[in-house]
């Protein structure tokens, strides 16, 4: 049986993958930052996409997206984009991508404030 964390690298190079065919260019994966790595960073268009790739056999991924992960992304993504020097009108844009059984779904923007 593969590794965890062989596992996850397979899952994200199936969603960098997915992203390059949608036209997305990719600027980064598994970032570590002092809160937390990020998995896949990409512009689709002139918006900066933070994406997070889960990955579960059984049960939902979406509930591993916790209101405490979800301060780490932002703080991940407020660091990244002070580390690499990126203009503040940047748009930036949270993105899922779960893999659960033999389907993967994309959800955008799913840390919407408004």
């Amino acid at each position: 049986m593969p590794e965890p964390r062989h596992l996850g690298s397979e899952f994200e190079n199936r969603a960098a993958d997915y992203l390059l065919t949608l036209g997305w260019t990719l600027l980064g994966r598994r970032l570590k930052m002092p809160h937390g790595e990020i998995d896949i960073v990409a512009m689709d268009g002139d918006v900066l996409v933070i994406v997070e790739v889960k990955a579960r056999a059984r049960g939902s991924a979406i509930e591993s997206l916790t209101p405490r992960k979800a301060g780490h992304l932002l703080q991940a993504a407020d660091e990244f984009v002070e580390k690499f020097g990126l203009q503040c009108e940047t748009p930036v844009r949270f993105d899922a991508i779960l893999f659960e059984a033999d389907r993967m779904t994309h959800h955008r923007d799913i840390l919407r404030t408004s």
